[in-house]
């Protein structure tokens, strides 16, 4: 990848985080209940249905994300890759988040055998993963710390 390309995936990557970081705490009644809903063009986060469809449609964007780069590391003729102690806890809470994300979305369709409790520990361990990513990457973020292949993360 060069430059340009790099600098385009880490626009993405960002705006898609926070799109999922936001519209994931709207799909809980918190923007309503604490009126940020009622600040002007903020209302539509207090709207299920509509937080639902850009957390999914952001979900999509940081799946492709992750595809292309495991493609592009798998493919690529540079087999060496220069991973960041940093790097390998951002993978792994990404990993967590994705596969959290779509035992979720499994769970919303018709019959899916999940228990109750099996559902609320999956949305806590979704939730927390979530949190510390957040505040991990921005500890990396204060403290300078390089990303994990070609300054990505």
């Amino acid at each position: 990848m060069n430059k340009m390309q790099t600098k385009i995936l880490q626009i993405l990557y960002s705006i898609s985080i926070f799109f999922l970081a936001l519209t994931g705490f709207g799909q809980m009644p918190i923007f309503k209940r604490y009126y940020i809903a009622d600040i002007p063009y903020l209302g539509w986060l207090a709207k299920f249905y509509v937080t639902n469809a850009v957390h999914c449609t952001a979900a999509i964007i940081l799946l492709a994300l992750t595809f292309y780069i495991i493609f592009d590391i798998i493919f690529r003729d540079n087999k060496a890759l220069n991973i960041t102690p940093s790097g390998y806890a951002k993978i792994a809470m990404l990993l967590v988040m994705i596969v959290t994300g779509i035992l979720i979305m499994i769970k919303n369709f018709a019959g899916t055998p999940f228990s109750t409790n099996f559902i609320i520990v999956l949305d806590l361990v979704h939730i927390i993963f979530c949190m510390a990513l957040l505040l991990y990457s921005l500890h990396t973020f204060l403290t300078k710390q390089k990303g994990i292949i070609h300054n990505f993360f």
